[in-house]
Protein backbone atom coordinates (compact mmCIF):
# COMPACT_ATOMS: atom_id res chain seq x y z
CA UNK A 1 0.00 0.00 0.00
CA UNK A 2 2.96 2.56 0.87
CA UNK A 3 4.69 1.96 -2.74
CA UNK A 4 1.47 2.44 -4.21
CA UNK A 5 1.07 5.63 -2.59
CA UNK A 6 4.83 6.77 -3.36
CA UNK A 7 4.04 5.77 -6.84
CA UNK A 8 1.09 7.73 -7.15
CA UNK A 9 2.99 10.90 -5.97
CA UNK A 10 5.58 9.97 -8.35
CA UNK A 11 2.76 9.98 -11.15
CA UNK A 12 1.57 13.15 -10.50
CA UNK A 13 5.13 15.15 -9.91
CA UNK A 14 5.46 13.77 -13.25
CA UNK A 15 2.24 15.03 -14.84
CA UNK A 16 2.37 18.56 -13.43
CA UNK A 17 6.26 18.66 -14.54
CA UNK A 18 4.71 17.63 -18.02
CA UNK A 19 1.71 20.67 -18.09
CA UNK A 20 4.67 22.79 -17.12
CA UNK A 21 7.06 22.04 -19.75
CA UNK A 22 3.83 21.90 -22.54
CA UNK A 23 3.01 25.38 -21.00
CA UNK A 24 6.49 26.76 -21.50
CA UNK A 25 7.24 29.48 -24.05
CA UNK A 26 9.95 28.51 -26.59
CA UNK A 27 13.12 30.83 -26.26
CA UNK A 28 13.43 32.96 -29.11
CA UNK A 29 16.79 33.90 -30.06
CA UNK A 30 17.97 37.00 -31.58
CA UNK A 31 21.88 36.58 -30.97
CA UNK A 32 23.51 35.86 -34.30
CA UNK A 33 26.33 34.26 -32.35
CA UNK A 34 23.72 31.54 -31.23
CA UNK A 35 22.48 30.71 -34.49
CA UNK A 36 23.17 26.90 -34.76
CA UNK A 37 25.14 25.16 -37.24
CA UNK A 38 23.22 23.85 -40.07
CA UNK A 39 23.60 22.00 -42.91
CA UNK A 40 21.14 23.03 -45.80
CA UNK A 41 19.61 20.01 -47.93
CA UNK A 42 20.88 19.98 -51.22
CA UNK A 43 18.88 21.59 -53.84
CA UNK A 44 20.23 19.11 -56.93
CA UNK A 45 19.96 16.13 -55.26
CA UNK A 46 17.47 13.96 -55.54
CA UNK A 47 16.27 11.42 -52.51
CA UNK A 48 17.79 8.58 -54.56
CA UNK A 49 20.86 10.58 -54.23
CA UNK A 50 21.47 11.14 -57.77
CA UNK A 51 22.87 14.44 -59.09
CA UNK A 52 20.40 16.63 -60.99
CA UNK A 53 21.96 18.25 -64.20
CA UNK A 54 19.78 19.71 -66.38
CA UNK A 55 16.62 21.39 -66.55
CA UNK A 56 14.67 18.65 -67.63
CA UNK A 57 16.10 16.35 -64.34
CA UNK A 58 14.52 19.70 -62.34
CA UNK A 59 11.12 19.76 -63.78
CA UNK A 60 10.66 15.99 -64.01
CA UNK A 61 12.54 14.71 -60.88
CA UNK A 62 13.80 16.87 -58.09
CA UNK A 63 10.90 19.70 -58.24
CA UNK A 64 7.59 17.54 -57.83
CA UNK A 65 9.78 15.45 -55.16
CA UNK A 66 10.24 18.81 -53.37
CA UNK A 67 6.60 20.24 -53.96
CA UNK A 68 5.50 16.71 -52.84
CA UNK A 69 7.49 17.34 -49.16
CA UNK A 70 6.24 20.73 -49.13
CA UNK A 71 2.89 19.81 -49.33
CA UNK A 72 3.18 16.65 -46.90
CA UNK A 73 5.48 18.05 -44.02
CA UNK A 74 4.80 22.22 -44.42
CA UNK A 75 1.88 23.37 -45.81
CA UNK A 76 -0.94 20.03 -46.54
CA UNK A 77 -2.03 18.81 -49.67
CA UNK A 78 -5.36 20.58 -51.42
CA UNK A 79 -8.20 17.57 -51.82
CA UNK A 80 -9.39 16.09 -54.64
CA UNK A 81 -12.38 18.26 -55.01
CA UNK A 82 -15.25 18.74 -57.15
CA UNK A 83 -16.54 22.46 -57.70
CA UNK A 84 -17.86 25.17 -60.24
CA UNK A 85 -16.71 29.02 -60.78
CA UNK A 86 -19.08 31.93 -61.83
CA UNK A 87 -17.89 35.33 -62.10
CA UNK A 88 -20.33 37.92 -61.24
CA UNK A 89 -19.24 41.91 -61.95
CA UNK A 90 -21.20 43.60 -59.55
CA UNK A 91 -19.51 47.07 -60.14
CA UNK A 92 -18.19 48.79 -62.86
CA UNK A 93 -17.26 52.98 -62.65
CA UNK A 94 -14.96 54.05 -65.78
CA UNK A 95 -13.85 57.41 -63.81
CA UNK A 96 -12.70 56.36 -60.50
CA UNK A 97 -10.41 58.21 -58.15
CA UNK A 98 -10.88 61.37 -59.63
CA UNK A 99 -10.91 59.95 -63.38
CA UNK A 100 -7.49 58.04 -63.59
CA UNK A 101 -9.00 54.80 -62.99
CA UNK A 102 -11.62 51.92 -63.83
CA UNK A 103 -12.76 50.25 -61.03
CA UNK A 104 -14.55 46.91 -60.87
CA UNK A 105 -15.98 44.67 -58.45
CA UNK A 106 -16.25 40.99 -59.21
CA UNK A 107 -17.54 38.00 -57.21
CA UNK A 108 -16.36 34.76 -57.63
CA UNK A 109 -18.39 32.23 -56.60
CA UNK A 110 -16.86 28.78 -55.65
CA UNK A 111 -19.46 25.80 -55.78
CA UNK A 112 -19.53 22.39 -54.59
CA UNK A 113 -22.41 20.12 -54.03
CA UNK A 114 -24.66 23.03 -54.04
CA UNK A 115 -23.16 25.21 -51.27
CA UNK A 116 -21.04 28.53 -51.99
CA UNK A 117 -18.43 30.12 -51.18
CA UNK A 118 -17.96 33.97 -52.31
CA UNK A 119 -14.59 36.07 -53.06
CA UNK A 120 -15.35 39.64 -53.54
CA UNK A 121 -11.99 40.78 -55.40
CA UNK A 122 -12.03 44.94 -55.63
CA UNK A 123 -9.79 45.99 -59.25
CA UNK A 124 -8.70 49.06 -59.97
CA UNK A 125 -6.83 49.51 -63.67
CA UNK A 126 -5.69 52.57 -65.30
CA UNK A 127 -7.72 54.02 -68.00
CA UNK A 128 -7.04 53.78 -71.64
CA UNK A 129 -4.37 51.67 -70.99
CA UNK A 130 -5.24 48.51 -72.50
CA UNK A 131 -4.82 45.27 -70.86
CA UNK A 132 -2.97 46.37 -68.15
CA UNK A 133 -0.19 43.82 -65.99
CA UNK A 134 -1.49 43.37 -62.68
CA UNK A 135 -0.16 42.96 -58.65
CA UNK A 136 -2.47 40.75 -57.10
CA UNK A 137 -2.79 39.88 -53.21
CA UNK A 138 -4.71 39.50 -50.27
CA UNK A 139 -5.44 42.20 -47.54
CA UNK A 140 -5.86 42.06 -43.76
CA UNK A 141 -8.74 43.57 -42.94
CA UNK A 142 -11.38 43.98 -45.96
CA UNK A 143 -11.00 45.40 -49.60
CA UNK A 144 -12.94 48.76 -48.08
CA UNK A 145 -9.82 49.28 -45.59
CA UNK A 146 -7.39 49.67 -48.49
CA UNK A 147 -8.77 52.79 -49.87
CA UNK A 148 -11.56 55.41 -48.75
CA UNK A 149 -13.51 55.42 -52.08
CA UNK A 150 -17.53 54.85 -50.77
CA UNK A 151 -17.80 52.42 -53.31
CA UNK A 152 -15.78 49.83 -52.21
CA UNK A 153 -18.53 47.11 -51.15
CA UNK A 154 -18.02 46.04 -47.50
CA UNK A 155 -17.36 42.53 -46.83
CA UNK A 156 -19.49 40.23 -44.43
CA UNK A 157 -16.67 38.03 -43.83
CA UNK A 158 -15.39 37.22 -40.06
CA UNK A 159 -12.86 40.14 -39.61
CA UNK A 160 -10.17 39.88 -36.64
CA UNK A 161 -10.56 42.97 -33.92
CA UNK A 162 -8.63 45.70 -34.53
CA UNK A 163 -8.13 48.65 -32.47
CA UNK A 164 -6.40 50.29 -34.86
CA UNK A 165 -7.98 49.43 -37.81
CA UNK A 166 -11.31 50.10 -35.49
CA UNK A 167 -12.67 46.84 -36.15
CA UNK A 168 -15.30 45.27 -33.31
CA UNK A 169 -17.52 42.36 -32.46
CA UNK A 170 -15.36 40.72 -36.10
CA UNK A 171 -17.96 42.92 -38.10
CA UNK A 172 -16.36 45.59 -40.94
CA UNK A 173 -17.87 48.74 -40.67
CA UNK A 174 -17.78 52.34 -42.59
CA UNK A 175 -15.63 53.72 -39.91
CA UNK A 176 -12.91 51.18 -40.41
CA UNK A 177 -12.84 52.73 -44.75
CA UNK A 178 -9.41 54.03 -45.68
CA UNK A 179 -7.41 52.73 -42.47
CA UNK A 180 -5.07 50.58 -44.23
CA UNK A 181 -4.65 52.50 -47.06
CA UNK A 182 -1.16 52.83 -46.31
CA UNK A 183 -0.23 50.25 -47.42
CA UNK A 184 -1.79 50.35 -50.72
CA UNK A 185 -0.68 53.21 -52.43
CA UNK A 186 -3.43 52.67 -55.23
CA UNK A 187 -2.86 56.04 -57.17
CA UNK A 188 0.77 55.59 -57.31
CA UNK A 189 0.62 51.63 -58.61
CA UNK A 190 -2.12 53.16 -61.27
CA UNK A 191 -0.06 55.91 -62.72
CA UNK A 192 2.91 53.71 -63.11
CA UNK A 193 0.31 51.47 -65.48
CA UNK A 194 -0.18 48.78 -63.31
CA UNK A 195 -3.60 47.47 -62.49
CA UNK A 196 -4.34 46.49 -58.91
CA UNK A 197 -6.48 43.90 -57.54
CA UNK A 198 -7.10 42.32 -53.86
CA UNK A 199 -9.19 40.30 -51.91
CA UNK A 200 -9.90 39.94 -48.14
CA UNK A 201 -8.00 36.72 -47.23
CA UNK A 202 -10.87 35.82 -44.71
CA UNK A 203 -12.75 35.31 -47.56
CA UNK A 204 -11.37 32.14 -47.99
CA UNK A 205 -10.87 31.07 -44.27
CA UNK A 206 -10.78 32.70 -41.53
CA UNK A 207 -7.90 33.49 -39.69
CA UNK A 208 -8.45 31.65 -36.13
CA UNK A 209 -8.22 27.85 -35.10
CA UNK A 210 -11.86 27.01 -35.90
CA UNK A 211 -11.25 23.29 -36.61
CA UNK A 212 -11.44 24.35 -40.30
CA UNK A 213 -15.08 24.63 -39.91
CA UNK A 214 -15.64 27.58 -42.21
CA UNK A 215 -14.47 29.11 -45.09
CA UNK A 216 -13.11 26.99 -47.63
CA UNK A 217 -12.63 24.47 -45.61
CA UNK A 218 -15.82 23.90 -44.51
CA UNK A 219 -17.38 24.14 -48.43
CA UNK A 220 -15.13 21.26 -49.53
CA UNK A 221 -15.35 19.17 -45.80
CA UNK A 222 -18.64 19.31 -44.22
CA UNK A 223 -18.41 17.74 -40.72
CA UNK A 224 -14.68 17.07 -40.61
CA UNK A 225 -13.27 18.55 -37.36
CA UNK A 226 -10.08 18.43 -39.14
CA UNK A 227 -7.94 17.26 -42.06
CA UNK A 228 -5.29 14.45 -41.81
CA UNK A 229 -1.90 14.90 -40.78
CA UNK A 230 -0.69 16.10 -44.20
CA UNK A 231 -4.28 17.98 -44.36
CA UNK A 232 -4.07 21.42 -46.19
CA UNK A 233 -3.68 24.39 -43.50
CA UNK A 234 -5.08 28.25 -44.17
CA UNK A 235 -2.26 29.08 -45.92
CA UNK A 236 -2.23 26.47 -48.61
CA UNK A 237 -6.46 27.17 -48.40
CA UNK A 238 -5.26 31.07 -49.04
CA UNK A 239 -2.46 30.08 -52.06
CA UNK A 240 -5.29 27.79 -53.49
CA UNK A 241 -8.05 31.00 -53.29
CA UNK A 242 -5.21 33.21 -55.74
CA UNK A 243 -5.54 30.48 -58.22
CA UNK A 244 -8.92 30.70 -58.34
CA UNK A 245 -8.79 34.37 -58.47
CA UNK A 246 -6.25 33.84 -61.52
CA UNK A 247 -8.93 31.98 -62.82
CA UNK A 248 -11.21 34.82 -62.99
CA UNK A 249 -8.34 37.16 -64.39
CA UNK A 250 -7.64 35.04 -67.15
CA UNK A 251 -11.19 36.04 -68.36
CA UNK A 252 -11.27 39.35 -68.25
CA UNK A 253 -10.04 41.41 -71.12
CA UNK A 254 -9.03 44.34 -69.22
CA UNK A 255 -5.85 42.88 -67.23
CA UNK A 256 -3.23 40.77 -68.78
CA UNK A 257 -3.10 37.64 -67.52
CA UNK A 258 0.60 36.93 -69.06
CA UNK A 259 1.60 39.87 -66.20
CA UNK A 260 0.35 39.17 -63.44
CA UNK A 261 2.50 39.61 -59.58
CA UNK A 262 1.18 37.91 -56.87
CA UNK A 263 1.98 39.77 -53.56
CA UNK A 264 1.97 39.49 -49.90
CA UNK A 265 3.40 40.62 -46.60
CA UNK A 266 3.84 39.06 -43.19
CA UNK A 267 1.91 35.69 -43.03
CA UNK A 268 0.47 36.64 -46.72
CA UNK A 269 3.98 37.01 -47.64
CA UNK A 270 4.14 33.08 -46.90
CA UNK A 271 0.94 32.88 -49.05
CA UNK A 272 2.79 34.04 -52.09
CA UNK A 273 5.48 32.62 -52.06
CA UNK A 274 3.43 28.97 -51.93
CA UNK A 275 1.04 30.54 -53.93
CA UNK A 276 4.37 31.55 -56.60
CA UNK A 277 5.38 27.63 -55.92
CA UNK A 278 1.83 25.51 -56.64
CA UNK A 279 1.18 27.58 -60.03
CA UNK A 280 3.05 29.12 -62.82
CA UNK A 281 0.27 31.35 -64.10
CA UNK A 282 2.26 33.78 -61.36
CA UNK A 283 4.79 35.76 -63.94
CA UNK A 284 6.12 37.33 -60.48
CA UNK A 285 6.54 36.61 -56.98
CA UNK A 286 6.73 39.15 -54.19
CA UNK A 287 7.12 38.32 -50.47
CA UNK A 288 7.12 41.30 -47.84
CA UNK A 289 8.39 40.58 -44.40
CA UNK A 290 7.39 37.09 -45.07
CA UNK A 291 9.60 35.18 -42.17
CA UNK A 292 9.06 31.64 -40.65
CA UNK A 293 7.32 29.55 -43.32
CA UNK A 294 7.99 31.81 -46.05
CA UNK A 295 11.27 32.93 -47.16
CA UNK A 296 13.91 32.47 -43.45
CA UNK A 297 15.27 29.12 -43.03
CA UNK A 298 14.11 27.30 -40.97
CA UNK A 299 17.58 25.82 -39.47
CA UNK A 300 18.84 29.11 -38.30
CA UNK A 301 16.25 29.03 -35.38
CA UNK A 302 15.97 32.89 -35.36
CA UNK A 303 13.48 35.46 -34.31
CA UNK A 304 9.85 33.06 -34.98
CA UNK A 305 10.95 29.20 -35.15
CA UNK A 306 8.61 26.59 -35.99
CA UNK A 307 7.79 25.95 -32.53
CA UNK A 308 6.51 28.94 -31.92
CA UNK A 309 4.75 29.14 -35.17
CA UNK A 310 2.63 26.39 -34.41
CA UNK A 311 1.96 27.03 -31.14
CA UNK A 312 0.14 30.38 -31.72
CA UNK A 313 -0.91 29.54 -35.68
CA UNK A 314 -1.86 25.66 -35.07
CA UNK A 315 -4.13 26.27 -38.84
CA UNK A 316 -1.82 27.75 -40.55
CA UNK A 317 0.12 24.66 -41.87
CA UNK A 318 -0.58 20.49 -41.63
CA UNK A 319 -0.47 18.51 -38.65
CA UNK A 320 2.72 17.25 -39.88
CA UNK A 321 4.65 20.47 -39.59
CA UNK A 322 4.13 20.25 -35.50
CA UNK A 323 6.92 16.80 -35.65
CA UNK A 324 9.89 19.46 -36.42
CA UNK A 325 9.07 21.48 -33.22
CA UNK A 326 12.46 22.33 -32.26
CA UNK A 327 13.76 20.31 -34.49
CA UNK A 328 14.01 22.11 -37.63
CA UNK A 329 17.57 19.89 -38.91
CA UNK A 330 15.10 16.96 -39.54
CA UNK A 331 12.39 18.85 -41.77
CA UNK A 332 13.52 17.33 -45.38
CA UNK A 333 12.78 20.86 -47.11
CA UNK A 334 14.34 24.68 -46.03
CA UNK A 335 13.19 27.72 -47.55
CA UNK A 336 15.58 27.79 -49.98
CA UNK A 337 13.80 25.20 -51.70
CA UNK A 338 10.49 26.96 -51.76
CA UNK A 339 11.91 29.97 -53.53
CA UNK A 340 13.67 27.83 -56.18
CA UNK A 341 10.26 26.20 -56.49
CA UNK A 342 9.47 29.44 -58.35
CA UNK A 343 12.21 29.29 -60.84
CA UNK A 344 12.56 30.57 -63.53
CA UNK A 345 10.07 32.89 -62.72
CA UNK A 346 10.81 36.20 -61.17
CA UNK A 347 10.95 36.29 -57.66
CA UNK A 348 11.71 39.44 -54.99
CA UNK A 349 11.81 39.25 -51.16
CA UNK A 350 12.03 42.17 -48.67
CA UNK A 351 13.19 42.28 -44.87
CA UNK A 352 13.38 45.41 -42.74
CA UNK A 353 15.97 46.08 -40.22
CA UNK A 354 13.84 46.34 -37.07
CA UNK A 355 11.82 43.16 -38.14
CA UNK A 356 13.71 40.41 -36.18
CA UNK A 357 11.13 37.97 -35.75
CA UNK A 358 11.25 38.11 -39.54
CA UNK A 359 15.18 36.77 -39.46
CA UNK A 360 15.94 39.18 -42.95
CA UNK A 361 19.48 37.96 -42.94
CA UNK A 362 17.68 34.24 -42.93
CA UNK A 363 15.23 35.67 -45.89
CA UNK A 364 18.65 37.16 -47.55
CA UNK A 365 19.74 33.55 -47.33
CA UNK A 366 17.13 31.66 -48.79
CA UNK A 367 17.39 33.86 -52.15
CA UNK A 368 21.19 33.19 -51.92
CA UNK A 369 21.30 29.56 -51.72
CA UNK A 370 17.89 28.91 -54.22
CA UNK A 371 20.51 30.95 -56.83
CA UNK A 372 21.99 27.19 -58.13
CA UNK A 373 18.41 26.15 -59.30
CA UNK A 374 18.38 29.60 -61.33
CA UNK A 375 21.50 29.32 -62.91
CA UNK A 376 20.48 25.30 -63.99
CA UNK A 377 17.63 26.89 -65.81
CA UNK A 378 19.61 29.82 -67.28
CA UNK A 379 19.02 32.71 -65.39
CA UNK A 380 21.03 34.77 -63.36
CA UNK A 381 19.99 34.22 -59.84
CA UNK A 382 21.40 36.38 -57.60
CA UNK A 383 25.21 37.53 -58.68
CA UNK A 384 25.41 38.95 -55.15
CA UNK A 385 26.79 36.71 -52.16
CA UNK A 386 27.05 39.52 -49.31
CA UNK A 387 23.44 41.53 -48.03
CA UNK A 388 22.69 44.25 -49.33
CA UNK A 389 23.32 47.72 -47.07
CA UNK A 390 19.58 49.16 -45.57
CA UNK A 391 17.52 51.08 -48.40
CA UNK A 392 19.97 49.94 -51.33
CA UNK A 393 17.84 47.46 -53.31
CA UNK A 394 19.21 44.20 -55.54
CA UNK A 395 17.25 44.24 -58.40
CA UNK A 396 19.07 43.54 -61.73
CA UNK A 397 19.00 39.34 -60.95
CA UNK A 398 16.00 37.22 -61.76
CA UNK A 399 15.49 37.01 -57.02
CA UNK A 400 15.50 40.57 -55.92
CA UNK A 401 15.92 41.65 -52.31
CA UNK A 402 16.01 44.36 -50.33
CA UNK A 403 16.33 45.21 -47.03
CA UNK A 404 14.27 48.34 -45.67
CA UNK A 405 15.18 50.65 -42.89
CA UNK A 406 12.57 50.52 -40.13
CA UNK A 407 9.54 47.49 -38.94
CA UNK A 408 7.54 44.77 -40.07
CA UNK A 409 5.19 46.88 -42.56
CA UNK A 410 4.84 47.39 -46.14
CA UNK A 411 5.54 50.68 -47.24
CA UNK A 412 5.27 52.88 -50.55
CA UNK A 413 8.68 52.80 -50.92
CA UNK A 414 8.89 48.93 -50.78
CA UNK A 415 5.94 48.79 -53.66
CA UNK A 416 8.21 51.26 -55.71
CA UNK A 417 10.84 48.99 -56.02
CA UNK A 418 8.33 45.87 -56.54
CA UNK A 419 7.13 48.24 -59.32
CA UNK A 420 11.19 48.85 -60.70
CA UNK A 421 11.17 45.06 -60.14
CA UNK A 422 8.09 44.15 -62.61
CA UNK A 423 9.04 46.85 -65.25
CA UNK A 424 12.63 45.29 -65.66
CA UNK A 425 11.35 41.77 -66.23
CA UNK A 426 7.90 42.65 -67.75
CA UNK A 427 10.52 44.87 -70.16
CA UNK A 428 7.89 47.88 -69.36
CA UNK A 429 9.08 51.47 -70.25
CA UNK A 430 8.78 53.18 -66.52
CA UNK A 431 6.08 56.23 -66.43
Amino acid sequence: MRYSYILLIFLFICFLSGCKSRDKKPEVNYDESRVPSYTLPDLLNTDDGLRVESAEEWFLSRRPELLRMFEEEVYGKVPEIDYELEFKQVDLDTSALGGIAYRKQVIIEIISDGEKLDINLLVYMPRNAGPAPLFLGYNFFGNHTIHSDTAIILTSSWIRNSEEIGIRDNLASDSSRGLGSNRWPVEMIIHRGYAIGTVYYGDIDPDFDDGFKNGVHGLFDPGIEKPGASGWGSIAAWAWGLGRVMDYVETDKDMDNNKVCVIGHSRLGKTALWAGATDNRFQIVISNNSGCGGAALFRRKYGETVEVINQKFPHWFCDNFTKYDDKEEDLPVDQHMLIALIAPRPVYVASATEDKWADPKGEFLSCLNADPVYKLLGKEGMSISTMPEPDKPYRTGTIGYHLRTGKHDITAWDWEQYIDFADLHFKLVPR
